[in-house]
């Protein structure tokens, strides 16, 4: 097996600090990595199409909501685990763009909606493709089992870490 940096790094610990750093460290470490590697290419990408990571996070949430593409800023914020104020943010600079709107709710004054514009729709179905494409090639050498075994363990470890957006 290909020795890496990552084993480089946890190897000096144990030398160090015998016993006291193990897989943990591994596991982060990997983890971050393997973020950095997949999130590249498709933030840039992403560039090219004028969206941060952000905007394009919430627009691929409301196109996958299905029609009317539609939901509240509560549950963006919840399920893209952004801060209400990050999140607000966001949706100025989707709204100014024309890609989404907010609607007031009929049924409670405090609250809206945020639902896809039209352009907003055909914006995510683009990026969605162009982000899959980009993954999708920075995975190419990897064998699809080996990748749906990363993915099924990694579910496991965030699944018993007690992660409830997995």
């Amino acid at each position: 097996m290909a020795r890496d940096t990552v084993d480089e790094i946890a190897d000096a610990w144990g030398r160090e600090l015998p016993g006291v750093v193990g897989v943990e460290l591994e596991l982060s470490k990997r983890a971050a990595r393997l973020a950095a590697l997949l999130n590249a290419p498709v933030e840039a990408t992403l560039a090219r199409l004028g969206l941060t990571k952000a905007e394009y996070d919430i627009l691929a949430v409301l196109r996958a909501s299905g029609q009317p593409y539609r939901l509240r800023p509560s549950v963006l914020t919840q399920r893209l685990v952004l801060t209400s104020g990050g999140t607000s943010n966001v949706l100025r600079r989707l709204a100014a763009a024309d890609l989404v709107e907010r609607d007031p709710d009929p049924s409670d004054a405090r609250s809206s909606w945020v639902r896809l514009s039209a352009s907003g729709v055909r914006m995510a179905e683009e990026a969605v493709r162009a982000a899959t494409v980009a993954q999708a090639a920075a995975l190419r050498d990897v064998a699809p089992q080996t990748t749906r075994a990363a993915v099924d363990a990694l579910r496991d470890v965030l699944v018993a870490l007690g992660d409830t957006a997995t």
